[in-house]
């Protein structure tokens, strides 16, 4: 009796069990929209550096074509999470909502309606066999009066102090407990034959309820299989045809590099091939040779314009990446800072993950296709870039300017939980240092009083005076 709750417990527990796949699938939704924003930032931030870098030609295409193919597989993921997001999540949801009524006093009307179904199954034979246990236990009450008066009276007849009166007595006693285990006995069997002939009735109105019980749970069953196998397919990247091309696509290109083609197109527009601007002869003009100011000396001293450059040939049909006119500056370039090892990030203990990922995005590659190259020249010594005392590594004319960036204490004016794995949470009143100034998405990257470094809302903050 009351063993059916565990099949009522099932309907409850089949309501929270929705709830349990639609936070598993909203979990995987959020690893998939952020797996895609980390695919477009690596690709946007590194096609900058490679179109800016010194790789030139079909391998630099080659190159870019990774940074394209995050671009297209972070779209996909992004379909990926729209459909677990609109469809299957939607879908559970509504299916819920269609399958379990809540009550105004609790609970759900499924529920009840079994926990009722089994209750007025189980009542006509709960009650017998309630007046079973009554008969059983008196029967049970009679025999134990039967052999204690049967007791009794054996021992009274070896007792020769007792009259015949009371030995009477216990002899009627005895006769009278005999009856009632009789009479005991006869209702404990006939309550218990009432209860045998209420079994079959009872199991199949019990059973009837049960089966309705099943059906119900077979209906969340069957559309969870149904659910988890639409994910499945949502999931399934490798059975998306557009996926496939991507890779296709990223194959064709790599193989489309060519070196001999690279080589050539370098030789024909930064080589001897390129046309050259030799000194011709000028005419005076009085515009040319007119005295310059001091300001006017030390602008046109920046640096030299080279124009009327024109391809020629087989020149004009590569695809030439820089301007006509290039604009040569005298000022040295910039490049990677020497000191910067891309491998050497395990060995690093002194900064935080953020940090060391900033550095190394910075230093990755400064060096600019259009950059200008100095085109002073003499044979004097003293202007030799190449002299010892730069020989000798006592300066380095490649290392950039690492004055470090201004730091300001900031306090938070409300409460800001991080919603991704690269932004900060901090509670109102709280303060933290901003490392670097507002971007145009409204982000400032800060570092709080732990350590830890990330991104928050530049309008959750204002300077500490």
């Amino acid at each position: 009796v009351g063993n059916y709750k565990r099949t009522v417990k099932r309907i409850d527990d089949g309501h929270r069990l929705c709830n349990d796949l639609m936070n598993c699938i909203h979990e995987r939704a959020r690893i998939e929209k952020v797996y895609a924003q980390q695919l477009t930032e690596w690709a946007k931030r590194w096609k900058q550096l490679v179109e800016k870098g010194p790789q030139y030609g079909t391998v630099e295409r080659a190159w870019c074509a990774f940074m394209s193919e995050a671009e297209k597989v972070s779209e996909l993921h992004l379909e990926v999470k729209s459909s677990l997001m609109n469809e299957d999540f939607e879908k559970i949801k509504n299916w819920q909502k269609e399958a379990f009524h809540k009550q105004m006093m609790g609970g759900f009307k499924e529920t009840k309606e079994a926990e009722d179904g089994f209750r007025k199954a189980q009542k006509p034979w709960a009650k017998k066999l309630k007046e079973v246990e009554a008969a059983k236990k008196a029967y049970h009450a009679a025999c134990k009066e039967e052999k204690l008066a049967i007791s009794r009276e054996t021992n009274s007849k070896a007792d020769p102090a007792l009259n015949p009166e009371q030995l009477k007595k216990l002899q009627d006693k005895v006769e009278r407990s005999k009856q009632d285990v009789l009479k005991t006995k006869e209702k404990y069997e006939k309550s218990l034959k009432e209860l045998d002939n209420a079994t079959p009735q009872y199991m199949e109105n019990m059973e009837q309820v049960f089966e309705q019980c099943q059906q119900f749970e077979e209906k969340r069953l069957r559309f969870f299989r149904e659910v988890l196998l639409e994910v499945q397919k949502h999931l399934d990247l490798s059975n998306v045809a557009s996926y496939k091309n991507i890779y296709r696509e990223l194959e064709q290109n790599i193989k489309t590099a060519d070196a001999v083609e690279d080589l050539r197109w370098f030789r024909a527009n930064q080589g001897p091939g390129m046309s050259m601007n030799w000194p011709q002869f000028e005419e005076w003009s009085a515009d040319l040779n007119r005295t310059l100011s001091r300001r006017e000396k030390k602008k046109a001293s920046d640096g030299v314009t080279l124009t009327g450059i024109n391809q020629t040939g087989d020149q004009a049909s590569q695809p030439n990446k820089h301007s006509s006119s290039l604009s040569v500056q005298s000022n040295t370039v910039q490049s990677v800072q020497s000191s910067y090892n891309p491998f050497e990030d395990e060995e690093d203990t002194g900064s935080t993950v953020s940090e060391k990922e900033d550095n190394k995005i910075k230093n990755v590659s400064s060096y600019e296709k259009n950059q200008s190259y100095p085109t002073d020249w003499s044979d004097e010594e003293s202007n030799n870039p190449f002299s010892s005392t730069d020989a000798n590594g006592d300066t380095n004319p490649f290392d950039e300017d690492t004055s470090p960036a201004m730091e300001v204490r900031v306090r938070a004016l409300y409460d800001y939980e991080g919603q991704e794995q690269d932004e900060l949470s901090f509670k109102a009143g709280d303060e933290l240092t901003k490392m670097e100034n507002e971007d145009e998405q409204g982000w400032c990257k800060g570092r709080l009083d732990n350590g830890q470094v990330g991104l928050y809302p530049a309008n959750y903050v204002e300077p500490i005076q």
